[in-house]
């Protein structure tokens, strides 16, 4: 992993910011990623703020939701995705 700016960038999300595909599952849950580790690290600061807390747990709904899709439509880019964003499986 390489990084750009203080935040970890994927071999596969290094493209230009104009050549990025934004609708792709994989930079949906990359981006979803990157927002739910930045609201965790808040939230370990600030353990009163519920309201971060709620979006937080949404946050981690829709990446939950867009990985079971991938998972069922095409298995080896669901294994491939996770292990590169070093996350759990279900």
């Amino acid at each position: 992993m390489k990084k750009k700016g203080g935040r970890k960038i994927l071999g596969f999300m290094v493209k230009e910011e104009k050549e990025e595909n934004r609708g792709s599952v994989e930079f949906q849950v990359f981006s979803f990623t990157n927002k739910i580790r930045r609201l965790a690290s808040h939230l370990e600061l600030h353990k009163k703020d519920f309201s971060s807390e709620r979006g937080l747990r949404r946050l981690l709904g829709k990446r939950q939701r867009l990985l079971a899709y991938l998972a069922k439509k095409n298995r080896v880019r669901y294994k491939k995705l996770i292990s590169q964003l070093d996350i759990r499986e279900k």
